[in-house]
């Protein structure tokens, strides 16, 4: 697969009932709803895998936000959870922010691992155990991972076992992309499979993917071309066939 087909129909089994761009992002965005009583806190909630999800944002940061694209990659976690079962498996996601991709992984039957930088961590712990206790068959763990910072130390190799890692909208204007290559790379085995969800902003998102593919195989699973963001499926170049 290179990545510069955008054609989408071969990728109907993803998304049934002729997927239609357009359709499925309003299906998307309808999983999100605001309190009619605004209170104190300000939060948002979303409907996924049967659950009302209730997410705090603290306004102070970018990664207090639910994006669109951790709305893309819930939807598609929930939709395709026959092909991608989560059920007991090790997974870890990147730059959780609120922590909503770590929710539903958790909530489909995942051991989740939500990092984030050490400033975002109480709100996360907070969203997380909000939505996960008693709901959960495994509680999430939240530890913190700064990109490309103390990874032998707090994520040493020879315990990594993550089948699936979870990223959405970590590529945005900041300088950290190579140390974000450096964390991929680290925290990924030959069976890793890495679910990485981006919005196209400006050309540097572009220049990450070439980056990317030197490291990874790369593949489009789908695209939201009215939000400009895609869907990829990544594993390590050269992995011995299993």
């Amino acid at each position: 697969h290179t990545l510069t087909h955008t054609h989408t129909h071969t990728h109907t089994h993803l998304f049934p009932r002729n997927y239609d761009d357009k359709q499925v992002v309003t299906e998307i965005m309808a999983r999100c709803f605001t309190p009619n009583l605004i209170t104190t806190t300000s939060w948002e909630g979303f409907h996924f895998v049967g659950h009302e999800i209730r997410i705090t944002e603290a306004m102070d940061c970018y990664g207090a936000v639910v994006w669109p694209s951790a709305l893309v990659l819930c939807y598609f976690l929930e939709t395709n959870a026959k092909q991608y079962n989560m059920i007991d498996k090790n997974v870890i996601e990147i730059g959780a922010g609120t922590g909503l991709v770590s929710i539903v992984a958790s909530l489909l039957g995942a051991h989740v691992t939500a990092t984030d930088l050490p400033e975002l961590l109480g709100n996360l712990q907070y969203n997380i155990s909000r939505n996960t206790k008693m709901k959960s068959k495994h509680l999430p763990q939240v530890k913190e991972l700064s990109w490309g910072v103390a990874l032998d130390r707090n994520f040493p190799r020879s315990s990594n076992n993550f089948d699936y890692i979870l990223a959405a909208d970590v590529v945005y204007a900041h300088p950290f992309l190579e140390e974000l290559l450096v964390t991929f790379d680290h925290l990924c085995k030959e069976t890793t499979i890495i679910l990485w969800v981006m919005k196209f902003r400006l050309e540097k998102e572009n220049k990450f993917v070439d980056r990317f593919q030197e490291l990874f195989d790369l593949e489009e699973v789908s695209s939201f071309p009215s939000l400009d963001i895609k869907l990829y499926k990544a594993v390590k170049k050269n992995r011995r066939s299993a």
